[in-house]
């Protein structure tokens, strides 16, 4: 049983920051961590993911050169830092653990945090 965390959503103005964090316990050695979104009325999609060294990160193209996904294994987080942020980034943001060599889809993790609301003001 792996528990995920999600916090630091909020609200901010467009052009602002937030960093995320996902607080993880349980068996997650080996892990790659993901980042997924979903807007009001939408179908949750992928953000970003990072490989258990940290020295390989994914991102989708919406996101590319605004965020960054990071961890610290020795604190067992991960981050999302989120720069130049837009109204269309307004979505409840979720982390997630896999140890599947594919990336995009949310069958590829196996298991979910609750959530953290990120609100994006124009």
């Amino acid at each position: 049983q792996v528990q995920l965390v999600e916090s630091g959503g909020g609200l901010v103005q467009a052009g602002g920051s937030l960093r995320l964090s996902c607080a993880a316990s349980g068996h997650t050695f080996g892990s790659s961590m993901g980042w997924f979104r979903q807007p009001p009325g939408k179908e949750r999609e992928f953000v970003a993911r990072i490989n258990w060294g940290g020295g390989r990160t994914l991102y989708a193209d919406p996101v590319k050169g605004r965020f960054t996904v990071s961890r610290d294994n020795a604190k067992n987080t991960v981050y999302l830092q989120m720069n130049s942020l837009k109204p269309e980034d307004t979505a409840v943001y979720y982390c997630a653990v896999s140890w599947s060599s594919s990336w995009l889809s949310v069958r590829d993790y196996s298991y979910w945090g609750q959530g953290t609301q990120v609100t994006v003001s124009s």
